[in-house]
Formats: structure tokens, C-alpha cells, sequence
């Protein structure tokens, strides 16, 4: 079976967004000649630009659908736009009622979509489970594409950050006080979309004067909403961690996170780009299951909560706990540790490889 145009829904949220990224280049690597399309909501849109593997990026905005009046005015032209495109195949990797209506619009005949399927989407599209249903999220996306018969041994989560981007990066880098080059620092992500997944507040605050005091410039990022909290954790510091809390673009943190030495956060978006980008992280975990969500590849440390709820999918404890914080200061301060030895023996090894074959310079 051969396609020509190929629709994929993944519309949000960022970290899920990332987790579909390699079945793009898996679909063109079976099908050079298919025109691939993805369909997102704005805030992950960036992930997306300058991509190869995607030959059109549409933006499905959410906010115009959200009534029930605004989707009868709406979905007419969105439908027909959809159609205009004679899409002949669609990956449903969202998997719930509004991707569903998405599937549906698209008019393509042959519809797919991931296991873990919900709202009715598992009526509009095929389920393919696979053999990885209870595995990593990246693998039960992968399952989908390999139904199709592509082949995926390393999964390619490749981002295309322009040098205007890196550019702008450090710029803003530099206005805060961090030169990103030749300079040993970890990023610390505060901040999450639920409650329950947050490490405490004052925990960071701890973690950041702890890794001045062994040579680590801590570097705070995060959404704008999240800069309130990050200002708290700072105030008080002896020595004022690097702020870049609503200042960069994703493509930028990227850019910012990719020269990192490690990367410390709860589950969240901007942990699984550093992933993607293999920066080590050190990702704590509560509410969440590492083994679905945890960071994809290898380097990475896990630490999870000691309580035997963990893993309870819960955005807010029903009986007030808060698991993340039998996470202590002092765990992921070794981890942390660990894991920059780790990179530095790997680097070190490459370098005197490369000086002993004397190649590889430019």
C-alpha cells in the first residue's frame, strides 16, 4: 500500500507533542513521496517548523471550537480546508473526542489510531496496539506507524533550531548572565501543569545554592505564568541563580537546554524536550508512571516519590500529600552529580578517540 498524502493529529500538549516527533521521519522514510501534514494547537507549534519529515504545519485553534456556536460557525471551513487536501490516510495520536472530529473531517477513508484511544476515537479510527501498549508513550506512537510497515530501530526526535534562533538564545543567555558556551550549568524546571507533580518550592531554592557551592551555575526556566513562583525561589539566594523564566521561545530553550550539563524536573514538557535533545535529566516523579512518560533514551536518572500511591494519574492528591517531597535535596543533588561525571568520562573518552586518530576537527 502506497499513500500520498498523510494527515497526523497531535495537537498538544508539548511533551506529548515531542513524544510523536519520530513518526514523522519514520512515515517518510517508508513513503519519500507522500506529502505529510500535522495538525497542532499554537503552543506546540514551534516544535514543528523547519522540519523536513513535515511538508505542511496547520494550526488547529482550539479557542474558535470551544462553544457551541463557534464550532457550527467554524467547522464547515475548517472541513472543507481539510478536504481540499485529499488526505488518503490519518494517524489519530491524540486520541480523544476532538481529534476524532478532526479525523472525520479530514474525509480520508483510512483512518488510524493509537491504543489508548478514548471519547469515541476508537470508533472513528482503527485501533493498533501493539506490542508496546503497555509501554513507553514514544514506542505505542511507533507501534502505529510500524502497523504500516515502517521500520524504526532509533527513533529520530530531530528539532531544527536555526542559527537566528541559537542566536537570539544566547543573546537572551547573555543579557541574564549565562554565557552558554564553556560553561557548566543545570537547568531547573520548577514548574508543571498539575500540582501533585511539583517538587517543592523551597527544594529548589535548596538544590540551586547547593549547586553553586560545588562550581554549577543553576539556571531557572519555565513558562511566563511559572516566573511569580521562580522569583520566590530566588529572592532569597546568597547567590542569585540565572533567570530565564517566560524569556525564550521553545525552539530557544531548546538551543539553551541542549548545551546544559544535566536538566532537573518534574514531569513536563520542557523535560521531555531535553530529553529528545539527550541532555541527561534527572526527571522526579509522583503522581505519573516513568515506565509510559518517563524521559525517553538513555542517560537519564528517574527518582520517584516512596509512597505506594505512586502512579495514581491524580492532578490533585485527594488526601492532601504531597509525595514529591519525600524526594530529598540531598537524592537529587547526587543524581545530578552522577550523572555530569557520567557525561564528562563520555566526553573525555570521545576527545582523546579523536586526538589519537588525529581526525575529526574542523
Amino acid at each position: 500500500m502506497t499513500y500520498k498524502n498523510i494527515l497526523i493529529i497531535k495537537l498538544s500538549a508539548i511533551g506529548d507533542v515531542i513524544h510523536a516527533l519520530p513518526v514523522a521521519p519514520a512515515l517518510k522514510q517508508r513513503f519519500p513521496q507522500a506529502r505529510i501534514t500535522w495538525i497542532v494547537e499554537q503552543p506546540a507549534y514551534d516544535l514543528l517548523t523547519n522540519n523536513p519529515c513535515i511538508d505542511e504545519i496547520i494550526v488547529f485553534e482550539k479557542p474558535k471550537f470551544k462553544s457551541f456556536s463557534g464550532f457550527l460557525r467554524h467547522a464547515p471551513g475548517f472541513s472543507r480546508m481539510l478536504r481540499e487536501r485529499r488526505f488518503d490516510l490519518v494517524l489519530d495520536l491524540q486520541g480523544l473526542f476532538k481529534s476524532a472530529a478532526i479525523s472525520l473531517f479530514s474525509g480520508a477513508t483510512e483512518r488510524l489510531v493509537y491504543c489508548h484511544a478514548r471519547e469515541g476515537s476508537g470508533i472513528v479510527g482503527k485501533k493498533i496496539c501493539g506490542p508496546n501498549q503497555d509501554g513507553h508513550i514514544v514506542e505505542q506512537y511507533l507501534d502505529v506507524v510500524r502497523e504500516m510497515g515502517c521500520t524504526v530501530n532509533q527513533p529520530d526526535f530531530s528539532l531544527y533550531i536555526t542559527e537566528t534562533e541559537a542566536g537570539a538564545a544566547e543573546t537572551i543567555a547573555s543579557q541574564a548572565g549565562l554565557a552558554i558556551k564553556g560553561k557548566s550549568y543545570i537547568v531547573l524546571i520548577p514548574g508543571t501543569n498539575w500540582p501533585s507533580k511539583c517538587w517543592p518550592v523551597n527544594y529548589f531554592a535548596q538544590l540551586a545554592e547547593k549547586l553553586f557551592e560545588f562550581g554549577h551555575i543553576p539556571v531557572f526556566v519555565g513558562s511566563k505564568s511559572e516566573a511569580a513562583m521562580v522569583r520566590e525561589i530566588v529572592k532569597d539566594s546568597t547567590l542569585p541563580p540565572i533567570d530565564l523564566t517566560g524569556k525564550t521561545t521553545l525552539k530557544q530553550l531548546a538551543h539553551i537546554m541542549k548545551n546544559a550539563s544535566a536538566v532537573v524536573a518534574g514531569d513536563t514538557g520542557p523535560m521531555h524536550l531535553a530529553a529528545a535533545l539527550n541532555t541527561p535529566v534527572i526527571a522526579l516523579f509522583g503522581p505519573t508512571c516513568p515506565k509510559r512518560n518517563g524521559p525517553y533514551g538513555s542517560g537519564h536518572l528517574v527518582l520517584t516519590t516512596t509512597q505506594s500511591c505512586q502512579g495514581c494519574w491524580k492532578r490533585k492528591c485527594p488526601e492532601g500529600k504531597d509525595c514529591m517531597a519525600d524526594i530529598s535535596i540531598d537524592e537529587v543533588f547526587k543524581a545530578v552529580n552522577k550523572v555530569v561525571r557520567q557525561q564528562a568520562n563520555t566526553l573525555s573518552i570521545t576527545c582523546h578517540d579523536n586526538s589519537s586518530k588525529k581526525k575529526g576537527f574542523m
